[in-house]
């Protein structure tokens, strides 16, 4: 895992691994092919959790809790393309959005989910995490 993605992750909580057996089931039960600088990560620490810059606090989900809150918050439905991976903790999820072939991270909000209301926050896992950290 790169060095710029480690940076960001200091003041989080870091899963356990997760094994690639794992990662390869859940990206087929959710159609995606997940970009390969996240598929890094969710492998090593499969999800993580706390403080991202002096003013962020984020949720990224493990594997198993990516399939469960997806059906869960009825997505398919709602926000047809995306594939929640976190929140803020808040009213926020953080998302693939699978319609593009570039897979960008999207931001959506829980309560009123459409695909109106997402705002593209990045095209990288990496960039994504830089991103939270300054804002």
């Amino acid at each position: 895992m790169s060095e710029s993605i480690i940076k960001y992750l200091g003041k989080m909580n870091l899963n356990a691994p997760t094994t690639t057996a794992n990662l390869e089931n859940t990206e087929q039960i959710l159609n995606i092919q997940f970009p390969m600088n996240y598929k890094e990560f969710i492998k090593e620490f499969n999800g993580a959790e706390g403080e991202i810059g002096p003013n962020k606090y984020v949720v990224f989900w493990s594997l198993e809790d990516i399939v469960e809150l997806n059906e869960a918050y009825e997505v398919n439905e709602f926000a047809p393309g995306l594939i929640l991976i976190g929140s803020d903790g808040a009213d926020t999820a953080y998302a693939f959005d699978n319609r593009y072939n570039s897979k960008p991270i999207v931001e959506v909000p829980f309560i009123g989910m459409d695909l109106e209301e997402v705002k593209v926050c990045t095209d990288t896992f990496e960039e994504f995490l830089e991103y939270l950290y300054k804002s």
